[in-house]
């Protein structure tokens, strides 16, 4: 698949998650501009650049299997779409269609860089208030709690890191965001259950990378 001049479009993020987790569905469904996800759904996260292109992935997926959408973004430079159902075999293979029409393999999709992955324990009531200021999505930040933060590139890794991370941990989460050039991530919990879901997330990345192409290369 090229661009009106001629040029590829890039595989930047493609990440099939097996059964969406209560919390992150449920937090899905917040944002959601088309079918609401639910817990069980299988995900397909896919983001390319440029933008546009995604309109075009979105309607042979829709065209060609029962997959419901969730979310479409267009920016300027990258375009997310998600799709879920609860079969996994539907959104696998929308999935291996939108492949056919990029001409890529799902291992040619970016590596995931982690920007910042930290554990902050023993929040202060001011720092608790101020985060819960900005997110609207979630569940609230409890002062006395500890909060763990990831910030990944490109972005839509951060949502299967945030699925994983709600497998392996009994945290809560208070935000994630898959828009854009990073993916942010947020959760609270006690400092063991924030360490361990932070090193669920580093493991889920370490696993993205396993199967991914070089830096440098679309």
């Amino acid at each position: 698949m090229k661009t009106a001049g001629g040029a590829p479009v890039s595989l930047r993020t493609y990440v099939l998650i097996d059964s969406l987790q209560p919390q992150l569905a449920s937090y899905l469904a917040t944002s959601s501009q088309g079918f609401l996800p639910v817990p069980g759904d299988a995900c397909l996260w896919v983001e390319v650049a440029p933008g546009m292109a995604v309109h075009r992935l979105s309607d042979i997926a829709l065209k060609s299997s029962n997959v419901h959408m969730g979310e479409q973004v267009v920016e300027r430079a990258f375009g997310s779409m998600e799709i879920h159902y609860r079969n996994q075999s539907e959104v696998a293979q929308a999935g291996q269609l939108i492949l056919q029409q990029l001409g890529a393999a799902e291992s040619e999709r970016l590596p995931c860089r982690i920007a910042w992955s930290e554990v902050i324990c023993a929040l202060t009531p001011d720092h608790a208030t101020l985060i819960n200021r900005q997110f609207r999505k979630g569940s609230m930040l409890l002062p006395g709690k500890s909060m763990f933060i990831f910030e990944v590139e490109p972005a839509g890794y951060v949502v299967y890191a945030a699925n994983q991370a709600e497998k392996a941990a009994n945290v809560t989460l208070i935000d994630v965001r898959p828009f854009g050039s990073f993916g942010r991530l947020t959760m609270m919990g006690s400092e063991a259950e924030a360490e361990q879901a932070l090193e669920a997330a580093e493991r889920a990345i370490a696993t993205i990378n396993l199967n991914a192409a070089p830096l440098g290369e679309d």
